[in-house]
C-alpha cells in the first residue's frame, strides 16, 4: 500500500500531542525514528542523557505501535543506520515514496537547517506543545529597545490565565514573588528523597549499547533512574508535587553537600522530550496553591520557570539564531579547565556541582549560574567552550534552552540582550547560599593568598578588566561604587592575584 504521510518524530519529541502527529491514518501513514551517530556525538553528551533519549524514543514507538500505527524505527546498532537524521529521511523516503512528508519544529537551529536543506518538500508544523509560538514571540519583540523576561512573563500569564484573580490581577497582589525565594537551607532540614525508577528490558538494553559506543564520554552510567515514559514522568511529577514543591519556592537557589536535588523537581528533562505536559504541570500547581497544599511564592516561582523563562529563553534562540550563538562581547578566549570534566578541584562549590553533574547529569540552576557558570564568567572562559560542555553534561539541555541560558545569562556574552546585568558575584554569594565553604580547602574570608577562595580575586579583577563596559549598568552601580572606595594597596593586590589565578589556568594547572 502507497505511504500517504511519513511522519519524523526527533528524539525530543516524544508526546502524542505533537501537531505532526495529529489526524495518522493507521492504514495509509507511517512515522519514522531513528536514533543516529550524528546527534549523539556532535558534543560528547553525557552516557546517562544519550540513554534517556534512546530508551524514550524506543518507548515511544511501542507507544504508537500500541495505537495502531505503522512505525519505521532505526536503531543505533542497526548495520544500514546512516548517522544522520537527514540521510535516514533521504534513505526512507526514497524506500517508501510517500506522498508527504511531515516534520514539527526542530529544538537546534543546526538540525532545522540540515533538515530544511535536504532537498525534499516538508510540511512543517508549529511547536504547539509551549505557550508562546515563535512568530508569536517575535512579534511580541518587534520594536522594544530592551527585551526584558519579567514583562514577557506578565504576558504570559495574562494568556494563560494562571494565578490570576477574577479582575486579571495577579494573586497576592504582585506578578514576582522572587524575593521570597532566596533562603538558605536552615540546619535540620531534610529533603524528600528522590523517587527511584527502576530500568525495565528495553532501558537496560538501550544502557549496555550506551556503554558500550559511548565510553569514552565523561559521565557516569550506572544508577540510571530517569523517567523514559510518560507514565514514569507522571509519578515523578506527582512525587514532587506531593513533597517538594511546598519548599522548593524558599529554598530554590539553596545548596549543600551531598544534595543533589534538594526541593527540585528533576523534570525537566522529561518536559524537554515531551513526556510532560506544559499546560497541565502549570494547572496541577495553581491547584495546588488554590487548595493550600502550597504557598503562593512556591506556585508562582515555579511557574515562572516554566512559562516565563523557558519560553522566554527559547523565543530569544529562535529570533536570534545563528548570529546569536557567535557573541562573545567580553573577547573571552580562555579554554575550559579540565576540572569541569573530571570534578578535580580544591574548590569545593565546584566539586560539589561537577561531582554531581558527572553521575547525575543534573545540576539545579543555581549551580549551574552561581558556581561553574559564575566561574567561567569571571575566569574568561570562550563562550563557545562553556556552552559546549552545558550542552553535553546536562540531561535537559537542548540547544534552545541551553545556548541562552549559557551563552546569555551566565556569561552575558550577548551584551545584556537576554538579561539586564551579568550575574557575578564572590564567594560571599556561595558562603550565603550553602555550606560548601565549611568543607572547603580555601578560605572564604579572604581574597588574596595561596589559601583564599579563588572567587573572591576572581570577581573583582573581572569587574576591573571589564570596568568601561559595565560601569555604567545601574544594577553593578554599588558594586563599582565600592570598588572605588578601596585603596591603591588593596586593588593592585587584588588585580595581581586574579592575574596569578589565570595564569595557573592558562598553565593547565588545577585550582
Amino acid at each position: 500500500m502507497l505511504t500517504r504521510r511519513l511522519v519524523l518524530v526527533l528524539g525530543d519529541q516524544l508526546s502524542l500531542q505533537l501537531a505532526s502527529l495529529q489526524g495518522l491514518d493507521s492504514e495509509r501513514d507511517q512515522v519514522l525514528l531513528a536514533e543516529v551517530m550524528e546527534e549523539a556525538s556532535h558534543v560528547p553528551h553525557h552516557p546517562k542523557k544519550i540513554a534517556l533519549i534512546l530508551s524514550a524514543m524506543r518507548h515511544f514507538a511501542e507507544q504508537l505501535r500500541g495505537r495502531g500505527i505503522r512505525v519505521q524505527y532505526v536503531q543505533l546498532d542497526d548495520p544500514h543506520n546512516s548517522g544522520s537524521l537527514h540521510a535516514e529521511l533521504m534513505r526512507w523516503t526514497q524506500r517508501l515514496n510517500p506522498q508527504e512528508i511531515h516534520i514539527c519544529e526542530c529544538g537546534d537551529w543546526r538540525l532545522e537547517q540540515s533538515l530544511r536543506h535536504c532537498g525534499l518538500a516538508i510540511h512543517w508544523h508549529a511547536d504547539s506543545r509551549f505557550l508562546c509560538s515563535r512568530d508569536g514571540f517575535a512579534l511580541w519583540a518587534k520594536g522594544r529597545k530592551q527585551l526584558r523576561m519579567e514583562f514577557f512573563y506578565r504576558e504570559m500569564r495574562k494568556l494563560s490565565g494562571l494565578l490570576l484573580n477574577p479582575d486579571g490581577s495577579p494573586e497576592g497582589g504582585a506578578w514576582n514573588f522572587d524575593a521570597d525565594n532566596r533562603k538558605a537551607l536552615p540546619n535540620g532540614i531534610r529533603p524528600p528523597a528522590p523517587l527511584y525508577i527502576e530500568p525495565d528490558a528495553i532501558t537496560r538494553d538501550v544502557l549496555a549499547l550506551v556503554g558500550q559506543r559511548f565510553s569514552d564520554h565523561y559521565g557516569k552510567l550506572d544508577g540510571f533512574d530517569y523517567p523514559v515514559t510518560a507514565e514514569q514522568a507522571e509519578r515523578l511529577w506527582q512525587h514532587f508535587l506531593a513533597s517538594g514543591l511546598a519548599d522548593f519556592g524558599d529554598y530554590q537557589d539553596a545548596m549543600a553537600d551531598g544534595e543533589p536535588y534538594l526541593f527540585h523537581s528533576r523534570i525537566s528533562a522529561a518536559l524537554n522530550i515531551g513526556l510532560l505536559d506544559l499546560r497541565q504541570l502549570c494547572e496541577d500547581v495553581e491547584a495546588a496553591y488554590r487548595e493550600g497544599r502550597v504557598p503562593l511564592n512556591a506556585a508562582e516561582g515555579f511557574i515562572r520557570q516554566l512559562i516565563g523563562w523557558r519560553e522566554y529563553v527559547r523565543g530569544i534562540y529562535w529570533l536570534c539564531m545563528p548570529d546569536y550563538a557567535e557573541g562573545n562581547v567580553f573577547g573571552n578566549t580562555r579554554a575550559l579547565p579540565e576540572f569541569y570534566w573530571t570534578g578535580q578541584t580544591r574548590m569545593n562549590c565546584m566539586r560539589q556541582a561537577i561531582g554531581q553533574t558527572l553521575e547525575h547529569a543534573y545540576a539545579h540552576h543555581i549551580q549551574r549560574l552561581m558556581v561553574t557558570g559564575n566561574f567561567a564568567l569571571l575566569a574568561g572562559i570562550a563562550p563557545k567552550a562553556i556552552c559546549d560542555w552545558y550542552l553535553a553534561v546536562y540531561m535537559d539541555a537542548f540547544d534552545w534552552v541551553e545556548l541562552p541560558n549559557t551563552l546569555g545569562m551566565v556569561m552575558h556574552a550577548d551584551g545584556g540582550y537576554l538579561g539586564s546585568k551579568p550575574y557575578c558575584a564572590s564567594g560571599q554569594y556561595i558562603k550565603r547560599m550553602s555550606n560548601h565553604c565549611q568543607g572547603c580547602s580555601y578560605k572564604v574570608s579572604e581574597s588574596t593568598g595561596e589559601s583564599a577562595c579563588p572567587f573572591n580575586a576572581l570577581y573583582w579583577h573581572f569587574l576591573m578588566r571589564h570596568r568601561e563596559r559595565l560601569e555604567r549598568n545601574p544594577r553593578l552601580g554599588m558594586v563599582y561604587r565600592n570598588l572605588a572606595r578601596m585603596d591603591d594597596v588593596k586593588r593592585r593586590a587584588l588585580w595581581d592575584w586574579g592575574e596569578h589565578l589565570l595564569a595557573r589556568l592558562d598553565a593547565g594547572q588545577t585550582l
